[in-house]
């Protein structure tokens, strides 16, 4: 909105300072600011509201320390992300960009969903929230929309690298022609449709999706949808149910996602500038450097919300927020095209996840073959084993924190180490 203002005001009147709305290193700043702003005087009015209208979480006893404290700790606080990172992108995006209004439309979606499950918790009085298939219908509904629009979308594009023969020498990090001083074009004008994206640990880290249907012969690559759509619906589906279940500990969930935002917020950027692209030898996507802006206002709305959400939680973000996240995350990383590298950011996510599979699992063979059903980790998922343990719920945090950090370098670093 901003943007557009300043534009006009800028075309019409040379208004002075007004044309430093147009580089996304300036918005992106302002639109983190106004993240946490939004986060903590719209957070305390709505923890407040939500006080007042008694919107309590209903703990049930699991014999862990500190548990029943929690009780009546107001829930659905994922309303206060919701509102700061689509405020501030509403301000400073450009909103006819097709990654904005997808990461807006993703926002909302699955924010809705998480609403509806925590309104029949808290205020239908159903512990059992919005039955399990409708989540994941709701998860594959945005899966679909999001896939839909990738593959067929003539604005979302990629630009292949430059292939005329010159002889390059690199100078500086640049390169540039032998007999020349100019940096020569390094990606096709052209933009392309593509299934492409970008896997780790290679040295000629493209994979085309459309690859894996190549058995088809002939004219194959227009089927890649077939595999394509279904890929993100998985993706969204893991991620956002990662997220969920990673929200049991105050601060957890929210601190490990705003790690996450700032390594998938530098992806961003360096896939949106075709001179660090082409150092780094990865994907130019055209126009993905708006996402900044979001990103921003991603990591900017959960620092704020950990300021009520730190332990002792003030406020629990419930379903409204886990949810959101997790899908947020999925969808940002698929829209850069590095979704391959999510085990490895989300990694803590992923082990969370691989808890409570393991755990279930091993319980139903061993009952079926022992008749008494047995578990391998005391409790699950992963950061109740430690509270079970004897870890105090903020160191737990705390390393699982540090973790995230880690994964987080190493994700970046998979950039050039192939």
């Amino acid at each position: 909105m901003f943007y557009y203002l300043f534009e006009y005001l800028n075309n019409l009147f040379d208004f002075p300072g007004s044309g430093v709305f147009r580089y996304i290193n300036f918005r992106a700043p302002m639109a983190i600011i106004t993240s946490l702003l939004i986060s903590l005087f719209i957070g305390k009015k709505i923890i407040s509201y939500l006080q007042k209208k008694q919107v309590g979480e209903d703990i049930r006893d699991l014999g862990l320390e500190g548990q029943l404290q929690k009780k009546g700790t107001p829930t659905m606080g994922g309303l206060i992300i919701i509102a700061s990172i689509i405020i501030p992108t509403l301000l400073f995006a450009r909103l006819d960009n097709i990654y904005i209004i997808l990461m807006i439309v993703s926002t909302l979606w699955l924010g809705a969903i998480g609403f509806i499950d925590d309104y029949i918790k808290v205020f239908k009085k159903n512990k059992k929230g919005l039955a399990g298939k409708f989540k994941i219908l709701g998860q594959v509904g945005l899966g679909l929309i999001v896939g839909l629009t990738i593959y067929f979308s003539d604005t979302v594009v990629i630009k292949e690298k430059y292939v005329k023969q010159q002889n390059y020498v690199n100078i500086n990090g640049l390169f540039k022609t032998e007999n020349s001083n100019e940096t020569p074009q390094l990606f096709s004008r052209e933009s392309i449709k593509s299934t492409k994206t970008t896997i780790p640990f290679v040295k000629n880290n493209e994979f085309d999706y459309a690859d894996l249907l190549a058995f088809l012969g002939g004219n194959y690559r227009k089927y890649a949808f077939l595999i394509f759509i279904p890929i993100v619906i998985f993706i969204i589906v893991a991620v956002s149910n990662g997220a969920n279940l990673t929200d049991g500990l105050d601060g957890l969930a929210a601190g490990t996602s705003a790690i996450i935002g700032v390594t998938l917020g530098i992806l961003a950027y360096v896939s949106g500038n075709s001179i660090f692209a082409n150092y780094l030898n990865i994907m130019y996507i055209p126009n993905i450097g708006e996402l900044s802006i979001y990103v921003s206002a991603f990591v900017g709305a959960c620092i704020g919300f950990l300021w009520y959400n730190s332990f002792p939680a003030q406020v629990f973000m419930g379903d409204t927020g886990s949810l959101s996240l997790g899908g947020i995350i999925a969808v940002f990383a698929i829209i850069i095209r590095k979704e391959l590298l999510i085990p490895i950011l989300c990694g803590v996510f992923l082990v969370q996840s691989l808890s409570v599979i393991i755990q279930v699992a091993y319980f139903k063979y061993t009952k079926k073959r022992y008749g008494e059903g047995r578990r391998i980790f005391k409790m699950s998922p992963l950061h109740h084993h430690y509270q079970k343990q004897g870890y105090h719920e903020a160191k737990i945090v705390m390393r699982f924190m540090i973790v995230g950090i880690l994964l987080a370098v190493v994700t970046v670093i998979t950039l050039k180490l192939r």
